[in-house]
Parts: structure tokens; sequence; C-alpha cells
């Protein structure tokens, strides 16, 4: 059936052209001709010219009834609020130039269309329409200008006391939010720490020596394929590379664990830290900071309903918070959407699955969040539990002492 609309639309096509020649050849049979455009259909065009514009408005508010369902719902957080009206200040200026613009274009076509005997003035410049048409679109345009970065600013200035801090890592294709532990900290972390079994990166005393351990193997293994390759041959020559390689990343570690000995302690906060897949919670009405890292490419933590994005760039860690002021399930009925969910994206076109790289977001009540949180495993349980009781055992001495 597609196929058969298909050959009767390029079938009429063809025919209307046909016809088109055959008026053509007619008129020039008759001694018409066809390069003279009389006033009558000047007239005509100026009037269809003039009518369009009414059906064209039509067209726009029609468009606007029909798809404005697919526009973002109203922003779910305090300073996304503030976006909103900055984004509405600006659709209102833009709507308003539109039509006038476009009611002068289509007028002028109408008023100035050619009649017999009609002569075009020749104006070479005008003052008085150089400075309106310079000197109104330059303010209108520093309105803009200064009113957007207020409320930059405003969003931007201080960052809020007392946020949770929680870090969202970013590679191909997958996210990871980090939360911290009962310390209330997020642990340290490097890329030269990353792993199989420490995807973050993050800095342990315990990942620190497994690393270490792992490095220290495969330079050993190294050790004893250069003592096999031909000396002076391409494969001794890549391995020496290799071993140099493995020799830096195990110095700048030891490097890592004298510092933690010169300021009295190990790396200790990442122990109890909580990182997680697939979803996160945050509680309602509280400010939240976002940490951003990437392992590989850059990539963008994206949150349209927050109003929130910023940038995953590898080698440094980027900051955006926000107070989220709308539960999921508030968002559900706002959307009369059952199924509704809030969604962190990547939007940086970071590669082939780019497309599915997401995760959900709930926000819900402060106490739900704890029970949400306290259900999630720990980094490294062990490390958490010898620290735990390290503490406990600090603290038996101290009471021992003062008895």
């Amino acid at each position: 059936m597609g196929l058969l609309v298909s050959i009767v639309v390029v079938l009429g096509i063809i025919t209307f052209a046909q016809l088109i020649k055959v008026f053509e050849v007619t008129k020039s049979l008759k001694g018409g001709d066809d390069h003279i455009v009389t006033d009558k259909e000047n007239r005509n065009q100026a009037t269809l010219m003039f009518g369009y514009l009414f059906v064209f408005f039509a067209f726009c508010i029609w468009t606007y009834v029909k798809y404005g369902q697919f526009m973002l719902p109203e922003a779910a957080s305090v300073h996304g609020e503030k976006i909103d009206t900055l984004l509405g200040f600006n659709f209102l200026i833009i709507i308003l130039a539109f039509i006038i613009t476009h009611i002068l274009l289509f007028y002028f076509a109408f008023k100035y269309q050619r009649r017999v005997g009609g002569k075009a003035d020749f104006i070479t410049h005008n003052n008085k329409l150089e400075l309106v048409w310079t000197t109104f679109p330059a303010i209108v345009l520093a309105v803009i200008i200064i009113y957007g970065i207020s409320t930059w600013n405003e969003i931007t200035r201080s960052e809020p006391e007392n946020a949770l801090t929680v870090e969202l890592y970013a590679k191909q294709f997958d996210w990871t939010a980090r939360f911290p532990g009962e310390d209330g900290k997020l642990g340290e972390a490097n890329y030269r720490l990353i792993s199989g079994t420490n995807p973050m990166g993050l800095i342990t005393d315990n990942s620190l020596e497994e690393k270490l351990a792992e490095l220290n193997e495969k330079k050993a293994e190294l050790d004893a394929k250069l003592l096999d390759a031909v000396p002076d041959g391409k494969i001794a020559e890549d391995t020496q590379e290799e071993i140099w390689r493995v020799e830096n990343h195990i110095n700048k570690l030891i490097a890592f664990q004298k510092e933690a000995d010169n300021r009295g302690a190990g790396y200790i906060s990442g122990f109890d830290d909580k990182p997680v897949k697939v979803e996160f919670h945050l509680p309602v009405d509280e400010p939240i900071k976002f940490q951003i890292r990437a392992q590989d490419v850059i990539h963008s933590a994206y949150m349209p309903h927050f109003r929130a994005q910023m940038n995953a760039v590898p080698g440094m860690v980027t900051s955006f918070y926000f107070t989220p002021n709308k539960t999921t399930e508030e968002m559900r009925l706002i959307t009369k959407n059952p199924e509704f969910d809030y969604l962190l994206y990547c939007n940086k076109i970071c590669g082939a699955a780019h497309y599915n790289m997401q995760m959900k977001i709930v926000v819900e009540s402060r106490e739900k969040y704890e029970a949400w949180l306290d259900q999630q495993p720990v980094f490294y349980a062990e490390g958490l539990e010898r620290l735990l009781e390290e503490e406990l055992n600090k603290k038996q001495e101290v009471l021992a002492s003062k008895k």
C-alpha cells in the first residue's frame, strides 16, 4: 500500500508538471507573453501573501497546542524555577519580535505591490531609521544579557551550607553515583588506582596495597620478558618502555602512601563510601552538591527536569549544586504520568552507546532516603570494620587512662 501511494504521488507530480507545460505552450500559440506580469496577477499574489500571514500564525498556534505536551514540565529544583522565569522572559521577547517582523514583512509585500505607473524611491541613507534599528535591539539585548548574568550569579555565587555531597562518575557508557558513608565525607580518588575491583579509583590503604601488589607482579613479568628478548631489538625496546611506565606508576603510589604517613592517617574516608549503579536517591528540599568526574572522554551530566548540566572532564573535578523541591511522586501527579522518572543523561556525544548512558534519580523524603542509603553496600567493608575497631580501641584506651 505504501508503494502504491508513493507511485500515485509521483505520477500526480509528473501530470501537474506536464499540464503547466501545456498551459505555457497554449498561451504562446495565442500570442501571449509569459514574461510580462499583469497588475491583476500582482494584486492577486499580494492578497494571497497577506492572507498567508494569518494561515502561518494559525499553524504556529496549532503546533504549540498539539506538541506543547512534549515540552519539559515545570522545574523540579529551586534554581530551575529562576531559569524557567528567565527562559520565559526570553521567549516573550523572541515571540514579540517574531510577530512584529512577520506582520511588517507580509504587509510590505501587500502594500508595495507593483502597479502601472508606480515608481520606487531611491533612498541611500536614513539617519533616523539607522538609529532606531541599532539602538532599540541594543537596549533589548543589554536587558537580556544583564538579566541572564544576574540570574546565573544568583545561582552559582555561593555554595549552600550543609549540602549533601554526591559524586557522579562517568565513563563509556555508564554512570556511577557515590555517596559518603557514616563520616559524611567522600574519600579521595585518583585514576592511577583504577582497576577491576576499584573502577572509580578510590584511594584507601587497602586499594593502594592491592594496586602496588598488582604493579609489582606486572613489573616482575616484564623483567622476565626483557631477559628473554633479543638485546636492542624492537621487543626489548617496547618492554623497557613499558617497565619505565610501570615503575613511574609505582613511585606515584608510594608518594601517596608517604603523604598519608606524613599527615598521621591513612586514606580512611573512602572505606565507607557507597558507590551505586542504575539509580540513586536524593532527599527533597535539601541542597545537593555534585562532584563530577570522567574516566575516559568528555561527558556531560545532564538532569533536564532540575535544569542542571555540567561537563565531566577527564583529569579534573567539576561541580554543580541544586535543591530538588518536588519528589518523584509529586512530579508524577503534575505530569499525570504514573511512570514518570527523573533521569541523569550524558549530553555529550561520547561514542556508539551514548544514547543509552542514563541513570534513574528518585527524589523522596529524608526518611525514605536514609532508609535507601542504609541498604547500600560500602566500598570496602573489611576496611570499614578495621577502622571502626581501631576507633573503638582508641576510645577504650582513653577511658582506661582516665580511670
